[in-house]
C-alpha cells in the first residue's frame, strides 16, 4: 500500500513526507499501513528515503490521476494549489488546478476502489463578509477571493464523494503558516513570514496591512504535527461532515513585530517598513482572525503555545 502527496515537492508537502515516514518507524497508533510515499508534483521531491517515490505532472490530466492512485492506495494527501494571490491573478491557471485537479484525483480514487483517506488542506480564505470575533465551525462560506471559492468547492466536493463512500475524506483547513523559510511565494499572506523572516536575516520587509489586522496562525511543526495525526483520526469520529478548522492562535500584526523585536531585537524590528498594498489589504483582511477549536482540540489536534515559540523555532533551525 502507498500515501500519495501531491505537492511532495514543496515546504509543506516535503515536511509531511518526512513526518509521515518518521511516524511509520515510531509505529505511531491509527497510522495507516503503507510500503512507500509516492510525491506528485511538477519538480522531484527533496526527500531522499528509499520508500519515496517521486512523479512529475498534471494533476488535472485526468489520465495521470489514475496513473497514480488505484486499489494499493492507503491514503492521499492532496496539498497541492495555485494560491491566494496567484488565484486571483490567473483564474484559469487556479480554475485547473484548484478544482480540475481536485476532482481528477478524487475520481481516480472512485475508480480505484480503494477508499482511502483523502486528507485536503482548505484554507480560511473560504470565509468572508460579516463575521463574528470569533467564527464557529457552522458559519456559512462567503469566500472574497478566487482561491476562497475554488477551496470551498474542494471542501464540498471531499464531503459529498465521502457521503458516497469514494474516499474517506478529511478537510483540513490550515491557519497562515508563520514562519516558512526560504523565498516569499504567491499567497497574500506570504507577508506575514515575510516580516518575521527576512529581519531575522538582517533584510528589509515590507508590512502591507494594518497592524491592527488579526491573523489566524500555525507554525510549520504545528501544522505538520496536525496533517500527520488527520491521516490517524477515524472517520466516524469526525463524523458526517468532514470539514475541520485546524487549531492555530489568534495574533494581530502588532503583536507579530512586538514577537520579532523580542526574539530578534530592535535592529531586526527597525528593518520593517510600513507601506499599505491595496491588494493584499483586500484579501487577507477579509478573512477571519480567530476561531472556535473545541471539536478538533478533543479529536487531539494541537496548537502553538504564542507567537514567540513560533518565531524562536523559525530562529533556531533556519536564522541561527
Amino acid at each position: 500500500m502507498k500515501i500519495i502527496v501531491t505537492g511532495g515537492a514543496g515546504f509543506l508537502g516535503s515536511r509531511v513526507i518526512r513526518s509521515l515516514l518518521a511516524a511509520q518507524e515510531a509505529g505511531m497508533p491509527g497510522l495507516p499501513t503503507f510500503d512507500g510515499i509516492v510525491s506528485v508534483d511538477l519538480a522531484p521531491c527533496p526527500v531522499t528515503d528509499r520508500r519515496v517515490t517521486s512523479l512529475t505532472g498534471d494533476i488535472a490530466d485526468a489520465g495521470f490521476a489514475e496513473t497514480i492512485i488505484g486499489a494499493d492506495t492507503a491514503a492521499v494527501y492532496h496539498l497541492a494549489a495555485v494560491l491566494s494571490g496567484g488565484s486571483e491573478s490567473d483564474f484559469d491557471l487556479a480554475m485547473r488546478v484548484n478544482v480540475d485537479g481536485t476532482r481528477a484525483l478524487l475520481e481516480a480514487a472512485r475508480k480505484g476502489g480503494a477508499v482511502p483517506r483523502f486528507i485536503f488542506t482548505s484554507s480560511l480564505a473560504v470565509y468572508g463578509g460579516p463575521m463574528p470575533a470569533v467564527v464557529p465551525e457552522e458559519l456559512g462560506l462567503q469566500p472574497a477571493s478566487t482561491y476562497g471559492a475554488q477551496k470551498a468547492i474542494g471542501e464540498f466536493l471531499v464531503n459529498d464523494y465521502s457521503r458516497k463512500g469514494f474516499v474517506d475524506g478529511r478537510v483540513c483547513r490550515l491557519p497562515t503558516i508563520v514562519v516558512r523559510p526560504g523565498k516569499p511565494n504567491s499567497a497574500a499572506s506570504s507577508f506575514a513570514s515575510g516580516i518575521i523572516r527576512e529581519p531575522l536575516a538582517g533584510v528589509a520587509s515590507n508590512c502591507p496591512v494594518p497592524t491592527a489586522t488579526k491573523m489566524w496562525l500555525s507554525s510549520p511543526d504545528t501544522t505538520v504535527k496536525n496533517l500527520v495525526h488527520a491521516i490517524t483520526v477515524d472517520g466516524a469520529q469526525i463524523g458526517q461532515w468532514r470539514t475541520l478548522n485546524l487549531p492555530g492562535i489568534s495574533v494581530t500584526v502588532q503583536e507579530m513585530l512586538d514577537s520579532l523585536e523580542r526574539v530578534g531585537g530592535k535592529e531586526a524590528r527597525a528593518l520593517v517598513t510600513q507601506e499599505p498594498e491595496q491588494r493584499v489589504i483586500d484579501i487577507v483582511c477579509s478573512w477571519p482572525g480567530d476561531f472556535e477549536v473545541s471539536r478538533p482540540i478533543a479529536l487531539g489536534f494541537t496548537r502553538d503555545a504564542d507567537f514567540d515559540s513560533a518565531v524562536r523555532q523559525y530562529k533556531a533551525e533556519f536564522a541561527s
